[in-house]
């Protein structure tokens, strides 16, 4: 921890009071997390006894509650408790329980629910005060495709020089190993994030989203460039960043809208949160067999090189081994401390870990249980099922309106981020607060978006700012 990156993260609560101060709360709150989760240093904490570390997340988390607090009191009056948040809920307070039946104290679990509440918590709950509204979804979706504008010729410089520019800016490397960037004969950036995974989903949904704000009208132009040439220099960013479950996402993403845009269906997506939910339940219940696994990597290895195919296989064979010991805890799991791994004595004797977790349900199911795995899930896919069920209020043919644009692009993304991490842990609390918003926005009371959206025999409703 070097000290420009202590100072940085010291400062940082003063950067969010400014912002408070220069802008309007709802679009302060887009920038501080946004610009705290893509800019400021890895690994870089303070440790306080009885309280999560002292980090990025939590450091944006209690000063936006604190300036909220301060200039926007207001705001904590207008939310309403709906069935819509109980996921977060149970999310939450989930740990006390795992800790409490596993023997762990209430001091773990307490310590473990605070950790869980900052982690998601907050984002969501601040999401939901602030995003609620086509303004915010608006606001929040443009936003992340100019991160993506701005990302891009950082990323650029990685794919050409290596990913230097932790070490460049803070002294020291972010992420966790440096051969997991080089990619396809080259380099797969990291920039300031943990890993070029995270990376690829970010320069994904900046991508899509700019997609389709562009092919919508809802925004034509940005610093008086066209949409088009911008969207176009993200798309061949995008591209050469290396990271091939992301173009998947992408080139489904694509499908979504095709879709909707043409047939004026959201069944894909619908279909993709229904399979989400299909594959963790026989895959939690220990039902996803050796043979379906085999007949998945027969399918993807049509599309995917076989690097790909054998980092997906070696993840399924290790899941194979959590599973079985999730099952020993099925419902309130193994709490925390490393109990839900799997432990071995190798030849010399010394007990070791024998598994790699690498996706978040099977980290959320042994952690956890069935629990803390559906709450974590439900909290992001639950909001945009309900978007995509209310056909009345916010049927397919509406989606590409310019004003409903940026949430059903925003639905859609934060569904192919839940897809990604049925394979992979790359947590990043900007899709919370997506999840916050969009659970706001679906609440809400509706009203009509003009006159000639309405049909012969139903009234189509969505919602306006307010």
């Amino acid at each position: 921890m070097s000290p420009q990156a202590q100072l940085v993260m010291l400062l940082w609560p003063i950067a969010i009071y400014f912002l408070f101060t220069r802008f309007p709360s709802q679009k302060a709150v887009i920038i501080s997390f946004i610009v705290a989760w893509l800019f400021l240093p890895q690994k870089t904490s303070f440790n306080f006894i009885g309280l999560p570390d002292y980090d990025r997340m939590s450091a944006t988390c209690y000063s936006i509650f604190i300036a909220t607090l301060v200039f926007d009191f207001q705001r904590f009056k207008s939310y309403k408790f709906s069935l819509i948040d109980l996921p977060i809920i149970v999310l939450s307070i989930c740990p006390l329980f795992s800790s409490l039946s596993n023997g762990l104290g209430v001091y773990d679990g307490l310590s473990s629910v605070l950790t869980s509440t900052v982690r998601y918590g907050f984002p969501y709950f601040l999401g939901r005060l602030y995003l609620g509204n086509l303004l915010g979804m608006k606001q929040l979706a443009i936003s992340i495709f100019v991160s993506g504008l701005i990302y891009a010729p950082l990323c650029l410089y990685e794919v050409r020089m290596s990913p230097q520019l932790h070490r460049m800016v803070y002294g020291f490397m972010g992420q966790r190993q440096f051969s997991q960037s080089i990619r396809l004969g080259g380099y797969r950036p990291t920039v300031f994030l943990f890993h070029g995974l995270s990376v690829g989903m970010w320069m994904m949904a900046a991508t899509l989203i700019g997609f389709w704000l562009w092919r919508s009208g809802t925004l034509k132009k940005l610093w008086n460039i066209p949409m088009v040439w911008l969207v176009a220099g993200l798309l061949v960013t995008f591209l050469l960043i290396k990271s091939t479950a992301a173009y998947a996402y992408f080139a489904y993403g694509l499908f979504v809208f095709f879709s909707v845009k043409w047939f004026k269906t959201s069944f894909p997506l619908l279909l993709l949160i229904i399979s989400i939910y299909l594959y963790i339940f026989l895959a939690a219940s220990g039902n996803f067999s050796d043979e379906i696994a085999n007949q998945v990597l027969e399918f993807l290895s049509q599309i995917f090189p076989e690097d790909r195919l054998d980092s997906l296989a070696y993840r399924f064979n290790n899941e194979d081994i959590l599973i079985d010991k999730a099952l020993e805890r099925p419902i309130l799991g193994w709490g925390g401390w490393g109990r839900n791994r799997v432990f071995e004595y190798n030849w010399t004797g010394e007990l070791v870990d024998i598994t790699v977790t690498d996706s978040l349900w099977i980290i959320s199911f042994g952690v956890n249980g069935l629990v803390g795995l559906i709450s974590i899930f439900s909290v992001s896919l639950l909001p945009s099922l309900v978007f995509v069920w209310s056909r009345i209020k916010y049927p397919a043919r509406l989606w590409s309106h310019p004003k409903l644009a940026p949430v059903a692009v925003l639905a859609v993304v934060i569904v192919l981020y839940m897809l990604d991490c049925t394979l992979n842990n790359q947590y990043n609390p900007v899709f919370m607060l997506i999840s916050g918003g969009l659970a706001a926005f679906v609440v809400k009371e509706s009203k009509m978006i003009s006159n000639k959206d309405r049909p012969r025999k139903k009234i189509t409703n969505a919602i306006t700012p307010n």
